[in-house]
């Protein structure tokens, strides 16, 4: 599993199908900016948690017990949504956002909104569908024996998924308008002040 899965491929093009059908979004290159946007945001959220061993320990416990990567195998049914998970946490979207980005959600909605040209509404609604996805590839990426083996685990596996998304042009004005709230172009200083300690363990009882 490797983040350029979601990036680009066919499981992609599922998720811009899927998504475009279900919100009524007709052009596929802004559902893809969006798609992009999204996936940058949260993956910088989980990044800057990991920095404290207490986060680290949380997203581990969260990927064994809602995330294993399972609601992957059937994508375009989760999606499209004729196949549920069992487990509700699973799929629980918005309370996702609401631990990762807290009050945050909205001006991150409105930033992806502002460059994909989507109405912000429909960003709110796909963000709350793409968040479990992302903790997903999270979860399938941590089982793969690669990963495991190699030092860093699935630390290094993050940090290398954040810094690939953060390099495409567009989610770069994304980050920066939603975390360099302060002008000082660091975007790193104001995720740590968007109050993500624990995050995944408030979310899943830790």
């Amino acid at each position: 599993m490797d983040i350029n899965d979601l990036l680009q491929g066919p499981m992609k093009d599922i998720i811009i199908d899927q998504v475009g059908k279900q919100l009524g979004i007709g052009d596929s290159q802004q559902t893809n900016t969006a798609i992009d946007g999204i996936f940058a945001t949260l993956l910088n959220g989980v990044m800057k948690n990991t920095n404290t061993p207490e986060g680290q320990t949380g997203l581990m416990n969260a990927l064994e017990r809602d995330h294993d990567g399972s609601i992957l195998d059937d994508l375009a049914g989760f999606l499209g949504g004729g196949k549920a998970p069992s487990n509700p946490k699973t799929a629980n979207g918005e309370g996702i956002l609401n631990h990762l980005l807290g009050d945050k959600t909205a001006n991150a909605a409105e930033s992806i909104s502002k460059v994909s040209g989507i109405d912000t509404a429909k960003i709110m609604q796909l963000m709350a569908t793409l968040a479990p996805v992302v903790l997903g590839m999270l979860g399938k990426a941590k089982a793969q024996p690669q990963v495991e083996q190699s030092s860093g685990g699935l630390l290094d596996f993050i940090k290398g998924a954040t810094q690939t998304v953060n390099q495409q042009p567009a989610n770069q004005s994304i980050l920066n308008s939603l975390l360099d709230k302060d002008g000082d172009g660091s975007i790193i200083d104001d995720i740590a002040g968007m109050g993500m300690k624990s995050i995944f363990g408030k979310l899943f009882g830790k």
